[in-house]
């Protein structure tokens, strides 16, 4: 199963977040859909058959495994 980042958004910049994105390794989008909510999104990868990983810290590099988290079979 492949891996996909969910995205805080805007990247790289403080602020409120509004929304999350669906992203390949390197960087290549899901579909072009903003989600409104981090459950939304890990519940639509899930449906895709893919594998949700979260970010832990605010300002990402997919690169850092440290930034991310698996999501749990149960959560979601």
């Amino acid at each position: 199963m492949q891996n996909v980042f969910i995205e805080p958004m805007p990247k790289g910049r403080w602020g409120p977040i509004d929304g999350y994105t669906l992203e390949f390794q390197d960087g290549t989008r899901v579909d072009s859909v903003l989600y409104r909510t981090e459950s939304l999104a890990i519940s639509e990868i899930k449906l895709r058959g893919y594998k949700p990983l979260v970010a832990k810290v605010r300002i990402t590099d997919k690169e850092d495994a440290t930034h991310w988290k698996a999501v749990e079979e149960a959560a979601a």
